[in-house]
């Protein structure tokens, strides 16, 4: 058979700024969930999905102890198209959110948008609001790194403010200067609590942006983590109060459902209506709509605030026993989430943040131990950081005792490294995105 002939050229033919997009790396692609890892390294809930299941782990038709709602997942409805509205699963979003702690206000299912997590809604926000080639998103490093993913993907540049330090909270008078000096910026991407920062924003900081004299432009706020914060942080229903917020969460983290990849908007009708009409028509599958909206029941709310809880605790049990061991620097950032931002030292005592010897605990924790965290001594304000994500009892215990072992075989052998080979490895540890 004669060899086919053609003049494509992919390189020609494919949008440049895809062209220059490396492939997406997950949490997963360096050490994979085989059973054996610790996996501290994606800030999934450690503990599990918040769902009232049966002790190993099932659903059935009766819940625990034959109390409270069954999970009754209709199998038979899968060959119809799900409900393109969810009004259901978007007025049980509403119930969660109602809180009052900010308005007298109520949300209600014409504020939201839901999508395939987090991700589609910032996508859709940049879609919605952003000329390919012409304008530009405002983020704040160090933060997530979807924001810029997304904006490559869509042609849309980037303006960086970065968060101050320490404490990574917002340069109030920088982010305004910078909205108030470009035009084509739309779209301002805020993480509350930050990712890696794990810092909760300042309320009054939120507000005098969205009071901006002169920017016509979208602050966005990403609170994927914010059941971990104090009760009442979320500000989902002050979106009620102003027609320029959009506030994203996910029953990602704390809800531990991370695999129905399930996200929700909060924002103006107005705004919501856009994006609701620009989403494809049946992005939430049935089997994920019946999940979330059995989450979202007062008896399964229970569980998931009772596993947020044990969270917590760890959480304070790593912040008191990791400043004490040798090689462990300081704490940055915040309290408010499910993973904490540490800086690895290159001595025992009187040591400086390494890169060096933070990608080496990374990689001698999970290669050797099996206790997987994440680097991110590349981004920036986070020179030689960890974020570890926090554990259940049994992972912090087995984390604790096995960092303590890799810092002192690591400074005992300080210094062996080939300084391209560092790099080399830096620039790969730091491609994941989550």
């Amino acid at each position: 058979m004669a060899s086919r002939k053609s003049v494509f050229d992919l390189s020609k033919c494919a949008r440049p700024n895809i062209l220059a997009l490396e492939p997406y790396r997950c949490a997963r692609d360096d050490y994979k969930d085989d059973g054996t890892n610790i996996l501290l390294d994606a800030n999934e809930n450690a503990i599990g999905p918040g769902l009232a299941l049966n002790k190993d782990g099932k659903l059935t038709n009766n819940a625990p102890n034959g109390s409270g709602p069954a999970i009754d997942i209709d199998l038979l409805g899968l060959n119809r198209y799900p409900d393109p509205h969810q009004i259901d699963l978007k007025q049980a979003l509403c119930n969660l959110r109602n809180t009052h702690a900010h308005t007298s206000k109520t949300l209600t299912p014409d504020h939201l948008f839901v999508g395939v997590g987090s991700d589609e809604a910032i996508d859709a926000l940049l879609r919605a609001f952003c000329v390919p080639g012409k304008d530009k998103i405002l983020v704040c490093p160090p933060t997530y790194g979807m924001y810029s993913v997304s904006a490559q993907v869509n042609d849309v540049a980037l303006a960086k403010v970065p968060l101050q330090a320490p404490g990574f909270q917002l340069d109030i008078p920088a982010i305004k200067a910078a909205l108030s000096k470009d035009a084509s910026i739309k779209l301002a991407y805020f993480c509350s609590p930050g990712n890696p920062t794990g810092a909760l924003l300042k309320k009054e900081d939120v507000k005098q942006i969205l009071e901006h004299e002169s920017w016509n432009g979208i602050v966005v706020l990403d609170e994927a983590y914010i059941d971990f914060a104090p009760n009442g942080a979320s500000l989902a229903e002050w979106v009620t109060e102003w027609p320029n917020l959009v506030v994203m969460q996910t029953l990602s983290k704390a809800f531990g459902l991370a695999g129905i990849r399930l996200g929700a908007a909060f924002t103006d009708p107005a705004i919501a209506r856009i994006l609701n009409s620009l989403k494809a028509p049946y992005n939430i599958s049935n089997p994920t709509s019946q999940l979330a909206r059995a989450a979202l029941d007062p008896k399964h709310l229970e569980v998931m605030y009772k596993n947020r809880d044990l969270i917590v605790q760890q959480r304070e049990r790593m912040l008191k026993e990791l400043p004490k061991i040798p090689g462990v620097g300081r704490f940055l950032g915040g309290k408010e989430s499910n993973f904490l931002l540490y800086e690895m030292l290159d001595a025992p005592k009187g040591g400086k943040p390494s890169n060096e010897t933070a990608l080496a605990v990374y990689e001698r924790l999970a290669e050797d131990k099996g206790v997987v965290v994440r680097f991110r001594g590349k981004e920036y304000g986070c020179l030689g950081c960890l974020r570890i994500t926090v554990g259940s009892e049994k992972e912090v215990d087995r984390f604790l005792e096995e960092i303590k072992v890799v810092l002192e075989n690591i400074h005992v052998k300080a210094g062996t490294i080939n300084p391209k080979e560092e790099q080399r490895r830096e620039k790969e540890a730091s491609a994941v995105v989550a």
